[in-house]
């Protein structure tokens, strides 16, 4: 069963695709929390996309860095788990709440990221761009440890990548599973339609527990749930465009409130339904 947090998430969470990009630009400003979930693998969250910290005898490895306003916090935290300094950053995804700190940490660290990914910072004119891309996976291999990032397919955006901690059984999803309903950016090459396979190919991976990219970490039963509502919001949208509905009626129409995971449409509505429904057939 899917925790209770996720609808106290995704109610602190823009109900709309424009309000969520608005909030990812400047969100309410609030505490970091650390949390371990083994003595070498803490996650940080708060105050934008979640942040693992990965702790080696060689440095440290972090997936995704937040807002620029951030960084002195989550080097706050990093110094509470390791003396050592932060060697790679593995961006899932190129939207600012998740790639913000970047810049200040290029200077120290090499920051790696999907080519799809990079490629939409630069038509975003985002700063902080990663020196390093790959196009379907790659590893970093610090202080006997592996961290593998994967490209499974198109999803959130075009460039999603999950990160996969083996030796701890856990994956980093980014925004390719979030406490609430999906954002689908369609300017960055994101698909619903596609979504749902690139989830079933993360579930291939031997995992237990998820950091999302908002919310509470959950487990592999979670993730496949939150899946299974995500194709059955598709059905209901491609069974009211059978029925001749239009866009406003399907709006109208669709429910969300029986769904595990999702809450009222959540930051898919109303602004990325319309195109979500055109893309249905």
């Amino acid at each position: 069963m899917l925790r209770t947090q996720w609808v106290r998430s995704a109610a602190v969470v823009a109900v709309s695709a424009g309000l969520w990009l608005a909030w990812t630009q400047q969100p309410p400003a609030e505490p970091l929390k650390l949390e371990k979930l083994a003595d070498d693998l803490h996650v940080l969250s708060g105050s934008g996309g979640n942040v693992a910290i990965l702790t080696t005898s060689e440095g440290v490895v972090l997936v995704d860095d937040k807002f620029e306003r951030n960084v002195p916090e989550i080097l706050e935290n990093v110094k509470k788990v390791s003396d050592k300094p932060v060697r790679y950053v593995l961006n899932t995804h190129q939207h600012g709440d998740h790639t913000g700190g970047n810049e200040k940490l290029l200077a120290g660290a090499e920051i790696l990221i999907q080519k799809n990914a990079r490629a939409n910072m630069v038509s975003g004119k985002q700063p902080g761009l990663p020196r390093i891309t790959y196009n379907d996976e790659v590893s970093v291999f610090l202080g006997g440890k592996e961290v593998r990032a994967k490209h499974l397919g198109r999803g959130h955006t075009n460039g999603d990548s999950v990160i996969y901690f083996p030796a701890h059984r856990i994956v980093h999803t980014g925004d390719l599973f979030v406490a609430g309903a999906p954002f689908i950016d369609y300017k960055s090459g994101g698909s619903g339609l596609a979504w749902p396979a690139t989830v079933d190919r993360i579930l291939e991976l031997d995992f237990d527990r998820v950091i999302p990219g908002h919310g509470p970490v959950m487990t592999k039963v979670d993730l496949k749930a939150w899946k299974t509502s995500f194709e059955t919001v598709t059905q209901r949208v491609r069974d009211l465009k059978k029925a001749g509905k239009n866009k406003d009626e399907a709006a109208a129409l669709l429910k969300f409130d029986d769904l595990t995971g999702w809450t009222s449409g959540g930051r898919m509505w109303p602004n990325g339904f319309p195109a979500f429904y055109e893309e249905v057939h």
